[in-house]
């Protein structure tokens, strides 16, 4: 039975990804339900993450959102039985490659399948979802009549973020990165989001947003990255595409939420200011968190439930490549691994 792994020989270095062999399963302990994987979505390994939380090791398991069919489960579980059809999230310290036939995980990370949700997508859109809620609900508390702005929304990430936000009656206004996003932006549905094409690096994305907001500014905004420094200091692919940091301090209204993934983010005093003068906050969304504590599991659990139900009733719609087969799989992590993948990457067996 062969397993998907990550492999870094020195810092910096970039990861390589291997098929190991695996010996028989570790016996099924009281809490654990051994899973027949049917899909396994395939996410960028942090690297940098791991290493901090001490989780640094040669190989890393690769695959980590996985849907499939319960074969056995341990002593003491409780919620599932065999044949049952699952979806979750294996843990961030799980030595379990969601990449291969036959898996061991605590029933505590798993939650049921809907019946009409395809394997594909139930792995392909959890990770999403799960981002998305946190961002928006945990972090924002969005509602009726709020201004979002999702930057990159026709990433997997930003898909699902736009859907969850127009179903919360949330005015929605996204940037797209090329002309196939923009046009893909407005074939979604339920339309209405309003999309300002900045491929070309000739809009001024804080004035559009101003205009569209009458001058009050945006209320929410969800970041795909900014741009820390002038444009000459960075590559030009990068400085085209992502909004500078001034501007996302500008377009943002009066009590807005500034939801950001950049990790190195440095605000100098007058950013502060400008963020103290509109009372605005600034959060960092780090999904992983539900998982590096258990404080608020059953949280988490509500939240892939309700994941699944949105899926299943049809609210949202994944960006997903075409299925791709188990011998296939070591390309396309590489191809996640650089961040050169547009559609989510899902593996069916």
């Amino acid at each position: 039975m062969k397993a998907l792994y990550g492999q870094q020989n020195s810092p910096g270095e970039e990861m390589t990804f291997v098929f190991q062999e695996r010996e028989t399963l570790a016996a099924t302990r009281d809490y654990d339900v051994k899973v027949q994987v049917r899909a396994c979505a395939l996410s960028w390994v942090d690297t940098k993450l791991l290493a901090e939380v001490q989780l640094k090791k040669e190989f890393v398991p690769v695959g980590r959102e996985i849907s499939g069919v319960v074969l056995e489960v341990g002593s003491k579980v409780t919620v599932y039985q065999p044949d049952d059809e699952v979806v979750g999230i294996l843990p961030l310290d799980s030595e379990e490659s969601g990449v291969c036939e036959v898996i061991l995980v605590h029933e505590y990370y798993l939650v049921h399948k809907p019946e009409k949700v395809c394997w594909a997508e139930a792995a392909g859109t959890v990770r999403d979802g799960l981002r998305a809620y946190t961002a928006l609900h945990y972090l924002a508390q969005v509602s009726p009549g709020t201004s979002v702005l999702v930057l990159d929304g026709a990433s997997p990430f930003g898909t699902i973020a736009i859907q969850l936000a127009q179903h919360r009656g949330a005015k929605v206004i996204s940037t797209a990165h090329s002309l196939e996003d923009k046009q893909y932006l407005e074939r979604l549905r339920p339309a209405g989001a309003r999309v300002i094409d900045v491929s070309h690096g000739k809009i001024d994305v804080a004035e559009s947003c101003l205009e569209e907001t009458g001058g009050l500014g945006v209320d929410i905004v969800l970041d795909a990255g900014v741009r820390l420094y002038s444009a000459e200091d960075e590559p030009a692919s990068r400085s085209q595409l992502l909004p500078h940091k001034h501007d996302i301090i500008t377009l943002l209204g009066a009590g807005g939420h500034w939801i950001t993934t950049e990790r190195n983010l440095q605000l100098d005093p007058p950013d502060s200011h400008s963020l103290f003068l509109k009372g605005a906050t600034v959060s960092f969304l780090n999904d992983e968190i539900w998982n590096l504590s258990n404080v608020q599991q059953g949280k988490y659990l509500d939240i892939l439930c309700d994941i699944m139900e949105k899926l299943s009733n049809g609210i949202f719609r994944p960006q997903l490549d075409e299925p791709i087969p188990l011998y296939e799989a070591k390309v396309s992590m590489e191809i996640v691994q650089k961040n050169q993948a547009r559609k989510r990457q899902v593996i069916q067996f």
